[in-house]
């Protein structure tokens, strides 16, 4: 074996390896903890200099779908004056999707469910949206025009 070889075979060795999960929740969790992550860091991204404040928060869900186990997974408020926006994980497994989150308008102490977005579904492997409370209302793609939309709330 070549001395470039040996070297490149040392150094893929080093290299971290992708962590392998013991089932498809614990992978589809894992996705949903990365997700979360990244759509904060894109909300921070639109938000810049708007004075609307980003805390990230931690939330305990569990889901019967993945035998009554408890697991936190990232959640987020948006804070301006004295209204909240919330993106809330709610349930890992639906029907035809993955990872729910449900966004609420919180004023006043009082919660109101306005949005879900969907870590995927059975037609998008990227973030869908869909309002709540539209029977038959169809996912469209998450953007960042839809999600100013869903903040328009924190604006009385």
């Amino acid at each position: 074996m070549s001395a470039k070889a040996q070297f490149l075979k040392k150094l893929q060795d080093q290299q971290p390896r992708p962590r392998e999960f013991d089932s498809k929740c614990e992978a589809d969790i894992a996705e949903l903890r990365q997700r979360m992550g990244e759509l904060q860091e894109s909300m921070a991204a639109w938000l810049t200099d708007t004075g609307i404040r980003i805390e990230p928060q931690d939330v305990a869900f569990s889901d019967l779908l993945v035998g009554r186990k408890t697991f936190n997974v990232p959640a987020v408020g948006l804070y301006f004056n004295d209204r909240e926006i919330k993106f809330t994980p709610v349930f890992l497994y639906g029907q035809g999707v993955t990872g729910c989150v449900e966004v609420s308008l919180c004023v006043q102490g009082r919660a109101t469910p306005q949005y879900r977005l969907f870590m995927r579904c059975s037609e998008s492997v990227d973030w869908t949206c869909s309002p709540v409370g539209i029977p038959g209302a169809r996912r469209s793609a998450f953007s960042e025009d839809a999600f100013f939309e869903m903040i328009a709330g924190l604006l009385p």
